[in-house]
C-alpha cells in the first residue's frame, strides 16, 4: 500500500469514526497497519488507533499501540515523531493509573526540546503530568503542571487544551475541597465548548458536564448535579465512551447516597465498579469503594463497611494515592469510635495525621488542615496553599 492509498484509507477510517461507526473504523485502520509500507502513514494510523482505544476505555490496547508507535518513530529518526509517541506512552500509563511511569515518560518528552511539534505538545505533556501527580496526591506539583499547561494553551490559543485543563483543575479543587473553584473551572470549560466547540468532539461537552455534576453534588445542589450528570451520560452512551459511563454511574450513586437513598445508590455503584474493573481504572475503583463504605455506614452495617475499606486500602497503597488513604483512615476512625475500639481508633488517628503531614495539606498561616471541609483556598505563585481568609487577614508576608 503506497503513501496516497495509506492517506485515503486513514481518512476513510476517520470519517467512519466521526460518524460513530467505531468498529468499522478500527477494521480499516488495522488493515492499513498490516499492509502499509510507509512508516509516516503507519505512525499516523497508530495515533488514530491510540485515540480510539483511549476513548473506548481499552487502555491495555492503547498501551500496546503506543509501544509499537515508539518503534515506528525510531525507524523514522525524527524527534517530532518520537516526542509524540512518548506522550502517547505517558497518556496510556496515566489511564492505567501507572502514575510514576507517566511522570517519567513526560519528563522524557520535555527533555526532547527544540522541535516545533514538541513545543506544541508541551501543554499536553504538562496536563498528563499534572493528572499523574494528582493521582499520587502530590498537590503542589500537580497545580504547577496544570498552570504550566494553561499557559501553553493561552500562548498557542489552544482552546481544546484549555478546556481539558479546566476539567482537571475542577477535579483538583474538588479533591482539596474548595468547591467554589471546583465548580468555576468546569463551568469555564463548558463556556469554551459553547463558544468554540462546534467542530469539536462531543466528549468535551460531556467531560465539562460531568465535572460540573461532581461540584454541584458536593455543594449540595443535587438537582443541578443530576441534570449535568444525565447530559454527560447521554453523550457517553451515544459514543460508547465506557470510561465516562463509569464516572457518571459513580456520580449518580453519590447523588442518591447524598439523598440517603442507599437502595438506589448500591446498584449504581455496582455498575460503575464493573466498568472500572473492566477498563482498569483503579483510581475510580477507590472512589466507588469509598461511596459503598459510606452507604454501609448509613445502614449501620460497620463490618461490611470495614470490608469495603480493606479492598480500597489495598488499591490506594498499590497506586500510592495518599488522599484515598487519608479518607479511609478518617472513615475507620469514625467506625472504631462507634465500636468503642480504642486501640484501633488511636492507630487510625495517627495514620490520618501522618497522611496530612506527608501531603502538606495544611494552611501555612493558621496551621489547620486543608481538605477536611469546604474552604476557599488561594495558591501563591510558589503553589503553596493557604485559606483565602488567612491571606486576606495577614497578607502574603514570608
Amino acid at each position: 500500500m503506497g503513501q496516497d492509498q495509506t492517506k485515503q484509507q486513514i481518512e476513510k477510517g476517520l470519517h467512519l469514526y466521526q460518524s460513530n461507526q467505531t468498529e468499522k473504523a478500527l477494521q480499516v485502520w488495522m488493515r492499513v497497519l498490516e499492509k502499509s509500507a510507509d512508516p509516516a502513514g503507519r505512525f499516523r494510523v497508530l495515533g488514530c488507533l491510540i485515540t480510539a482505544h483511549a476513548e473506548m476505555g481499552r487502555y491495555k490496547d492503547m498501551l500496546k499501540f503506543a509501544v509499537v508507535q515508539i518503534d515506528t518513530a525510531r525507524e523514522l529518526e525524527d524527534p517530532d515523531y518520537l516526542t509524540e509517541s512518548y506522550l502517547n506512552l505517558a497518556r496510556s500509563n496515566e489511564k492505567l493509573c501507572e502514575f510514576q511511569k507517566t511522570i517519567s515518560y513526560c519528563k522524557t518528552c520535555l527533555n526532547m526540546q527544540g522541535t516545533t511539534v514538541s513545543l506544541q505538545l508541551n501543554g499536553q505533556v504538562s496536563l498528563s503530568m499534572g493528572n499523574a501527580f494528582l493521582g499520587l496526591s502530590i498537590f503542589q506539583k500537580a497545580l504547577e503542571c496544570f498552570e504550566k499547561a494553561l499557559r501553553y494553551a493561552h500562548n498557542n490559543d489552544d482552546k481544546m487544551l484549555e478546556c481539558r485543563v479546566c476539567c482537571s483543575l475542577g477535579n483538583f479543587y474538588a479533591q482539596i475541597k474548595d468547591y467554589e473553584k471546583a465548580l468555576f473551572f468546569p463551568c469555564k470549560a463548558a463556556e469554551l465548548v459553547n463558544d468554540y466547540g462546534k467542530g469539536w468532539s462531543l466528549k468535551y461537552r460531556a467531560m465539562s458536564q460531568y465535572h460540573m455534576a461532581v461540584a454541584y453534588r458536593k455543594l449540595g445542589r443535587l438537582a443541578d448535579a443530576m441534570d449535568c450528570c444525565e447530559e454527560s451520560m447521554k453523550i457517553a452512551l451515544q459514543h460508547g465512551d465506557r470510561p465516562l459511563q463509569a464516572l457518571c454511574l459513580l456520580c449518580f450513586a453519590d447523588i442518591h447516597r447524598s439523598r440517603k437513598d442507599v437502595q438506589t445508590a448500591f446498584p449504581r455503584y455496582d455498575s460503575s465498579m464493573s466498568i472500572m474493573t473492566e477498563i482498569g481504572n483503579r483510581l475510580g475503583l477507590i472512589q466507588v469503594l469509598l461511596g459503598v463504605t459510606k452507604c454501609w455506614m448509613i445502614q449501620k452495617d460497620l463490618d461490611k463497611a470495614l470490608e469495603s475499606i480493606e479492598k480500597a486500602q489495598e488499591l490506594a497503597e498499590g497506586l500510592g494515592n495518599k488522599l484515598g488513604l487519608l479518607k479511609l483512615h478518617c472513615l475507620c476512625e469514625r467506625i472504631y469510635r462507634t465500636k468503642g475500639q480504642q486501640r484501633e481508633l488511636r492507630d487510625h488517628v495517627v495514620k490520618f495525621h501522618e497522611c496530612v503531614e506527608e501531603m502538606e495539606l495544611y494552611c501555612g498561616m493558621c496551621g489547620e488542615s486543608i481538605g477536611e471541609k469546604n474552604n476557599q483556598l488561594q495558591a501563591l505563585p510558589c503553589s503553596h496553599f493557604f485559606h483565602l481568609k488567612c491571606l486576606q487577614t495577614n497578607g502574603t508576608r514570608g
